[in-house]
């Protein structure tokens, strides 16, 4: 094998980390949501914790199928390889589409559900600014990328997905809280919910910041 060929293949390897991580942050909320199809789909006994789902499924139905396909397609559109190819686009029309569902549903089902006790005031207004973004957010995206502007469009796509991801990052700070001390109350969970969108957004905001310095050198 010449330099040049192990050069290229570890190269290859390398675009492949940052979707191998995304679709393992997906992965948690993605049976979460699998389970509570499920659970939807086998006549499920009426409980304080999913009265809301069992009596009004259709949203949170959209809402996991949407989620779903907007994390883990979405996670493909990091792979430098892929898009300089038809594919990117043609999972991008998807992933647009996706992207609303998630949004637009999180909206709705914040607006209209019964909310647990530990989803504070803070915690559903998080919810509000959240969804909002990440609808904003898809829209410019999609505008850029009709003006040909792929750089603008790629930072849109990015805090988009960014915003969207953050049930996998809060799941990584709730889910040791739980097994240690039990479900989380108002409080810790405030914390977390808040923490996980802006670890994430920081993290978007970072990455965006890097391809303007590669590009600028």
């Amino acid at each position: 094998m010449t330099t040049s060929q192990a050069t290229t293949r570890s190269t290859s390897r390398r675009e492949w980390l940052v979707p191998a991580g995304l679709l393992l942050l997906s992965l948690v909320p993605a049976l979460g949501g699998s389970v509570r199809l499920a659970e939807l789909g086998s006549d499920p006994v009426l409980t304080a914790e999913n009265a809301r789902f069992v009596t009004q499924p259709l949203p949170v139905v959209v809402h996991i199928v949407c989620v779903t396909t907007y994390s883990m397609l979405g996670a493909f559109q990091f792979v430098p390889s892929l898009r300089r190819h038809r594919w990117h686009r043609l999972a991008g029309r998807v992933l647009a589409l996706a992207g609303l569902g998630v949004a637009l549903t999180g909206l709705w089902m914040t607006a209209f559900y019964d909310l647990p006790v530990k989803d504070t005031v803070v915690v559903n207004g998080m919810r509000y600014l959240v969804g909002t973004a990440m609808a904003v957010s898809i829209v410019l995206g999609v505008r850029a990328a009709l003006r040909r502007d792929f750089v603008t469009h790629s930072a849109w796509m990015t805090r988009a997905y960014a915003l969207a991801m953050g049930a996998g990052t809060q799941a990584l700070l709730l889910g040791p809280f739980t097994a240690v001390a039990g479900a989380p109350g108002p409080v810790p969970n405030t914390i977390g919910m808040g923490l996980g969108w802006a670890i994430n957004v920081a993290f978007a905001e970072w990455v965006i910041r890097r391809r303007r310095v590669r590009r600028t050198a």
